[in-house]
């Protein structure tokens, strides 16, 4: 605990000029010398203050679930980490490196959902509205930070274990700006609560963030299912009391699903890396080593990850079925504590509804 408190003090020069610039940006867009874009059709976002870990895709996929069935909707990403530029549609043949693990998770679990890619939303927009001039809403993942457009409806997620109140700007914390940003969400999600979480703690947490007038806060927490192979949906593997599990990941922060994992299997060991990390072949060697250490010791064990995780693994699909190495993806759902799902839900459509040009 000392050395962090030491870190954080040793960085604050850093993370003070971080923040000046980070004010002197969003200072350009608030006197017009950059311009933020509006469109006709309402724009969602779903993002955080941090860097990572505050469950943004799981609850994108959440909105799509509420939505599409009424709707025609539209996913834009920036798609971080790809090895690409510009913009483009996600096409069911792509890779994680064609246009990142999280688009492609989006496209191949609603394969008939438009989901693009681009940098520069304000341009992504019209393109995606050309192309699909039916489009009623387009949900953009992970933009909270990005001023060139003007969101209708902007959704704020922060995580229970590290709200962006104790939080601190980088590189001291993970706050990408300061915490005042929070003002411009219209809905906070404290997003990957326990299960457990007594309203009594709902209600500090709810002082804590302070709302303004205008914004509703909102507790969710994961919901996972059983996992399933990752090159075959339909082949599942039940975890039991008696299962050792590889978790291998490379997310933001694993720690929530291992705190699950350990009320449902024996042994969990961990090969965690940074989040949206390329999979090496040094990786995966290593993993099946582990693996094959395991299987000598243990009557059940598996190779599991995420569902983000997966994509990247994908890349290395030949080498897996050909070391017969299999690893299935525990899939992961969105749900609201107390009644929060209701009134979240209607929030967001009411909000559609009212939406004026």
């Amino acid at each position: 605990m000392s050395s962090n408190i030491f870190l954080k003090i040793l960085f604050a020069p850093f993370a003070l000029v971080y923040g000046a610039l980070v004010s002197l940006r969003e200072f350009s867009y608030r006197i017009g010398l950059q311009r933020s874009s509006r469109f006709d059709v309402p724009t969602v976002c779903i993002g955080n203050l941090t860097t990572g870990g505050a469950g943004k895709s799981p609850h994108t996929e959440y909105l799509i679930r509420l939505l599409a069935p009424y709707i025609s909707i539209a996913v834009l990403s920036r798609g971080y980490r790809r090895q690409t530029v510009g913009f483009r549609f996600v096409q069911p043949e792509d890779t994680a490196l064609d246009v990142g693990d999280e688009p492609l998770q989006f496209k191949q679990k609603f394969p008939a959902l438009p989901i693009a890619v681009g940098e520069k939303r304000a341009y992504a927009i019209p393109q995606i509205l050309m192309r699909f001039p039916e489009t009623q809403t387009i949900l953009l993942d992970d933009a909270f930070q990005h001023l060139a457009v003007k969101p209708y409806l902007n959704i704020l997620l922060t995580e229970y274990r590290l709200p962006f109140t104790r939080d601190f700007l980088l590189p001291s914390g993970n706050l990408r700006e300061w915490r005042s940003g929070a003002r411009r969400a219209n809905i906070i999600v404290v997003s990957k609560c326990p299960s457990s979480l007594q309203l009594v703690e709902k209600q500090r947490l709810i002082n804590e963030i302070a709302p303004s007038p205008h914004q509703r806060v909102y507790f969710s927490y994961y919901d996972y299912a059983t996992p399933h192979h990752i090159f075959d949906p339909s082949v599942f593997f039940d975890l039991t009391a008696e299962t050792d599990v590889l978790l291998l990941t490379a997310i933001a922060r694993v720690d929530y699903l291992v705190d699950f994992l350990k009320t449902k299997v024996s042994s969990i060991t961990t090969m965690s890396f940074e989040d949206h990390r390329v999979f090496t072949n040094f990786d995966i060697a290593h993993a099946r080593d582990l693996f094959e250490k395991m299987k000598t010791t243990s009557r059940r064990c598996v190779v599991l990850t995420t569902e983000k995780d997966a994509t990247r693994l994908d890349l290395h699909r030949p080498y897996l079925v050909e070391n017969q190495l299999d690893v299935f993806a525990i899939p992961v759902e969105v749900k609201f504590l107390f009644d929060d799902g209701v009134a979240f839900d209607a929030d967001i459509k009411q909000a559609l509804l009212y939406f004026k040009i």
